[in-house]
């Protein structure tokens, strides 16, 4: 064999070896997975279920806290701010839930852009730091700043970043994980208020807000160290545009607004559910206890339906919750003379309400690009934020009978829980026409 003959012969086996190669690389899973890809999200694990109990603890102290707010409105009305009406009153835990709310817009922003490092130790500290004040507030002004918009930025920021890094860990199980961490919110919301009522008969208003302070920076302390998104941080250019492009989308202009019209109602039952007995001769305690019958019943609503909206569509379960939180509201709350029939309310609201409170971010989610689920996610809640803030007042200044007939109240709270049920209605016809057999 002649050396050209040899060298062209090696030359061969090398590229049938590079061929082989080659051929076996395309077998081979890609290594470098596309982290959004359905496919990337673990559904489960350590590090997945260590992110759903931080971010259960931080609903807990956030949405918890404010479906447990409605004990304030009745202590201050009763107390502090007894000079003042059901309307002004009102405005605290209006601003307070606005200002969770509405804080999506830009926490859900930066949860996009740096993730949940700062801004849950930073929330925590703003939450922590405003109950304090609260604590030594006298005047109708310092309630304002201190537990209205200072605890109420702390929330925003505890809530949309766990909110938003669970959305990146869970894909077929969403719902679920969802409604596993929204229990949180529910559990807050039955203990806060026996907390602050039990503790203001024994060691008064000023250290039962402390204890609160202390219980929360505790559960924070779990949080800030599980709570982490499975996606890295997007280092894009922050645009006005990011927050109002997601309403070009038919789909997600219908869901916003159905939250709008739905929180507007719902919030007036958390609100004014313990005045309104209290004011028809419902024991003080007993009052209070209703909130957190609500609040009990609806971690069933959060988790029961959370199995059946991954396998028959979290829109189609949600609009049913949704019928049935209105029905509730105008058939047994508008009518409601007697305190047995009130406990019926409060927990059928809360098994429904449960549902749609729960649900939202995953609805949200459903129609987004997970990259952008913070973003829209607060844009959504946007819409929640305006609800939240008008519907109370609104519904104190329908109080008649010097403080003691709320049925205008309930009406105007059941004829808006209506109009966000067919508003959602609306959003799955958009998505998915009218085939009412789909699972959307």
């Amino acid at each position: 064999m002649t050396p050209s003959s040899a060298s062209a012969s090696a030359m061969s086996d090398e590229a049938q070896k590079d061929s082989g190669m080659r051929d076996t690389e395309k077998m081979q899973p890609s290594t470098a997975t596309n982290p959004w890809d359905p496919s990337a999200f673990p559904d489960g694990g350590t590090e997945a279920w260590l992110v759903v109990l931080g971010a259960f603890c931080a609903m807990f102290v956030s949405f918890g806290w404010i479906g447990a707010i409605g004990v304030f409105q009745e202590h201050y009305q009763l107390n502090q701010l007894r000079s003042y009406s059901p309307s002004e009153v009102a405005w605290i835990p209006a601003v307070e839930s606005f200002f969770m709310f509405i804080g999506g817009s830009w926490v859900g922003r930066m949860q996009d852009l740096y993730g949940p490092r700062w801004l849950l130790p930073i929330g925590t500290f703003l939450h922590v730091f405003g109950l304090m004040m609260a604590s030594i507030s006298k005047k109708y002004y310092q309630f304002l700043l201190s537990q209205a918009i200072c605890s109420g930025i702390g929330t925003s920021m505890i809530f949309y970043p766990a909110a938003a890094c669970l959305a990146t860990w869970f894909m077929k199980k969403r719902a679920a994980a969802f409604g596993l961490a929204a229990c949180g919110s529910g559990l807050g919301g039955i203990l806060f208020p026996i907390i602050v009522v039990r503790l203001i008969e024994d060691i008064g208003f000023a250290w039962t807000m402390r204890t609160c302070a202390f219980l929360i920076l505790f559960l924070m302390i779990i949080a800030c160290l599980t709570v982490k998104s499975r996606i890295p941080p997007q280092k894009t250019p922050v645009k006005a545009t990011d927050f109002v492009k997601p309403l070009a989308e038919m789909p997600f202009l219908l869901l916003s607004l159905s939250m709008f019209f739905t929180f507007v109602g719902l919030f007036v039952p958390f609100i004014f559910i313990p005045i309104e007995a209290y004011a028809n001769g419902m024991g003080a305690m007993n009052s209070v206890y209703l909130l957190s019958v609500l609040n009990a019943v609806s971690i069933l609503g959060r988790t029961l339906p959370a199995p059946l909206a991954d396998k028959y569509g979290r829109f189609n379960v949600v609009i049913i919750m949704s019928w049935l939180t209105a029905i509730f509201t105008l058939a047994i709350w508008i009518p409601a003379n007697s305190n047995a029939v009130r406990w019926v309310y409060a927990a059928f609201v809360g098994l429904s309400s449960g549902t749609i409170v729960s649900m939202g971010p995953a609805l949200a989610a459903q129609i987004s690009d997970v990259r952008q689920v913070g973003v829209r996610t607060g844009t959504m809640y946007m819409f929640v934020a305006v609800a939240v803030l008008i519907g109370n007042p609104i519904g104190g200044a329908l109080v008649t009978d010097n403080h003691t007939n709320y049925r205008n109240l309930k009406i105007f709270a059941g004829v808006l829980m209506v109009a966000g049920s067919v508003t959602l209605m609306a959003a799955r016809v958009s998505i998915s026409g009218l085939k009412l057999a789909a699972k959307v």
